[in-house]
């Protein structure tokens, strides 16, 4: 017999009922993680396979630009010029059950090149390019000093080429520090790099610029008016941007042809400047394409060249624009 208190056997049974609570608790934990984890790894599958479909329509989206570059050029191998076929947009579309695409290409030779800034060499820069940078900055509002910067930027030479250049011995004394790549660069974005470029700063001059190889001109068919003014010192077609689309429109061809775009520069130096800078065909573009698929939505940018025998190639894919 006890005497106060519980007995043994009633001891024993609190103990037996809190193992099974804690056994219960213990099953309810991991099952409960193991259904996480199989539906995160469900999740994931299925967010695989979206992304590995939507590369495989960009990849389609490339080849249909591709092949509608070999026909505008086919048909008019003297100029490229935006009211060609190849410009128009595409979509949206299905293109397979559950995946829609938008598609544009935009011709990249109707920015301005950063990279000339600097002549073949590497190492002199050049001047109608820095002026003509200079210029488009000023009329942004941008300080015409990132002209001379990024020239330092890219140079081979080990010191500064340029007045109000920057070298290494700038960067190097920034927290963290880091050094000039002295070579092209391959994005834009590289401005962002130098001392007191700001994100604002940029996103004013993207859509003006682009980062494509030396020596490669800008075509005049399909510049902006302020990439044109930039390049003749003429303010002239920025003035009306509205009414410089529908003269190019209405053209149906080429607008302004590289001939009536040099004859209005007086400046035989410049002249002769601009005939190398200037082109009225391109072989390089970037197709924009947006694939969505149920709830999830992809962007792939496609820097496509064309080549002499009129081949596209896909140079380079990235998931933003710059």
């Amino acid at each position: 017999m006890s005497h106060g208190g519980f007995s043994p056997r009633h001891r024993q049974r609190g103990v037996a009922l809190l193992v099974a609570i804690l056994l219960v608790a213990l099953g309810t934990i991991i099952a409960t993680a193991m259904a996480y984890d199989n539906a995160m790894t469900a999740r994931r599958a299925a967010a695989t396979f979206e992304f590995d479909q939507a590369l495989l329509v960009a990849e389609g989206a490339e080849a249909l630009a591709g092949y509608g570059l070999q026909q505008a050029l086919s048909k008019n191998p003297t100029y490229i010029y935006p009211a060609q076929g190849w410009s128009q947009p595409v979509g949206p579309t299905e293109v397979v059950p559950g995946a829609m695409l938008e598609a544009s290409l935009q011709d990249l030779q109707g920015r301005f090149n950063i990279n000339d800034l600097v002549e073949q060499n590497g190492y002199t820069p050049n001047p109608a390019a820095i002026a003509a940078f200079q210029r488009l900055l000023t009329m942004l509002g941008l300080s015409t000093k990132w002209a001379d910067d990024f020239v330092d930027w890219i140079d081979k030479s080990p010191t500064q080429m340029v007045q109000d250049g920057a070298d290494d011995s700038v960067y190097m004394e920034m927290d963290p520090p880091y050094r000039t790549p002295k070579l092209p660069v391959t994005s834009t974005s590289e401005l962002m790099a130098l001392p007191g470029f700001t994100r604002a700063d940029f996103d004013k001059l993207a859509p003006y610029i682009v980062a494509l190889p030396l020596n490669t001109p800008i075509n005049l068919c399909s510049a902006s008016p302020e990439v044109l003014d930039a390049l003749s010192g003429i303010q002239q077609y920025s003035l009306n941007p509205a009414g410089f689309e529908k003269d190019r429109e209405a053209a149906g061809t080429c607008f302004p042809q590289q001939t009536v775009f040099l004859s209005a520069i007086t400046n035989p130096t410049l002249k002769q400047q601009l005939q190398s800078l200037t082109a009225q065909t391109s072989s390089w573009f970037r197709l924009t394409s947006f694939i969505t698929e149920g709830s999830a939505e992809f962007a792939v940018y496609t820097t496509l060249y064309l080549d002499p025998t009129h081949q596209v190639r896909t140079v380079m894919r990235s998931f933003t624009p710059n």
